[in-house]
């Protein structure tokens, strides 16, 4: 039987992969949509359902989308933007 690895050691090895850094920074960007979302539906004191409802979707879609299942489109994010009583911003900036 082989020696253990490290967390660190795998992940060191699954992101020198051809294409798994696009991939990590696409979960990434999702992940941190879905938790804004959430974070403010939360703050407003809305239920999954509830934003569902004022961006005409399904609860289960609001779901996925928080816990950073899907890559919403532009006019998803702006759906999303007005049932939370927010305005879309999309900014280009310095990678780095």
């Amino acid at each position: 039987m082989g020696e253990r690895k490290s967390w660190a050691e795998i992940r060191s090895e699954v992101m020198d992969r051809p294409g798994a850094g696009a991939a990590y920074e696409a979960a990434r960007i999702r992940f941190e949509l879905g938790a804004a979302v959430r974070t403010r539906r939360e703050a407003l004191g809305m239920t999954q359902a509830e934003l569902a409802e004022r961006a005409g979707l399904k609860q289960p879609a609001v779901a996925r989308f928080e816990a950073g299942g899907t890559m919403p489109t532009i006019p998803m994010l702006e759906r999303y933007a007005e049932a939370l009583g927010l305005r879309l911003e999309v900014r280009l900036r310095e990678a780095g």
